[in-house]
C-alpha cells in the first residue's frame, strides 16, 4: 500500500514532479529556501528516505545524486484513490459518497477521464484507448538507466500488479 507522502516529502515531490528532470539537493534546498528555513542536510535526508521508500531514483554525479520521479503525481494519487476505496467493506457507497462530496469541476474532470479511459457502458466490449497526444493521455515514463540506479524491481505505483506500491520504510 502506498502511504500518503509525509508534508515534506511532498513539498520535496512537487518540486521534483513539477520540474520533472533530475534535481540536485541544492536546487531543491535553493527552491525551498524562497518559502522557508531549512538545511541542505534535512533535503538530502528528505530526498533518500524518498529514495529508499522507491519513490526517487538516483544517479551518482561527482560526490552528489541526481534525483529523478519514479511516477507522477497523478499515479501518486491514483494509487492512494485506489488504496482508499479498496479499504471500503461497501465500494460502491464508498464511491457514491465520494461522488456527492465532489465539486461540479471534479465531476467534470471525472466524466472528461472516464470517455478517455474508454470505459465502456454495462454490458459493452472495453475498447482500445488511444495514447498519443498529451502527456496526460501517454503512458507511465520508461525506466531508464542501470539496475544499479534504478530501485529494486519492487512493487511501485505505476506497477499496481506488482504488489500495492513504493515500498514503506
Amino acid at each position: 500500500m502506498p502511504r500518503p507522502l509525509g508534508e515534506l516529502e511532498d513539498t520535496v515531490m512537487t518540486r521534483v514532479w513539477k520540474w520533472n528532470r533530475p534535481v540536485t539537493v541544492r536546487e531543491v534546498l535553493e527552491d525551498l529556501q524562497k518559502e522557508r528555513s531549512i538545511a541542505y542536510t534535512t533535503v538530502m535526508t528528505v530526498l533518500d528516505n524518498l529514495h529508499q521508500k522507491g519513490w526517487v531514483r538516483r544517479q551518482a554525479e561527482g560526490r552528489a545524486y541526481r534525483y529523478e520521479a519514479v511516477s507522477t503525481r497523478a499515479a501518486y494519487a491514483a494509487a492512494l484513490m485506489n488504496e482508499a476505496w479498496a479499504q471500503s467493506d461497501n465500494p460502491a457507497a464508498a464511491l457514491v459518497a465520494f461522488f456527492g462530496m465532489m465539486s461540479e469541476e471534479q465531476r467534470q474532470a471525472l466524466t472528461d477521464a472516464v470517455r478517455v479511459a474508454g470505459l465502456p457502458e454495462t454490458g459493452e466490449q472495453r475498447r482500445p484507448v488511444e495514447r498519443a497526444g498529451s502527456p496526460e493521455q501517454a503512458g507511465p515514463p520508461e525506466q531508464v538507466g542501470s539496475p544499479e540506479q534504478s530501485p529494486p524491481a519492487e512493487p511501485s505505483v505505476e506497477n499496481p500488479a506488482a504488489g500495492e506500491g513504493p515500498r514503506g520504510r
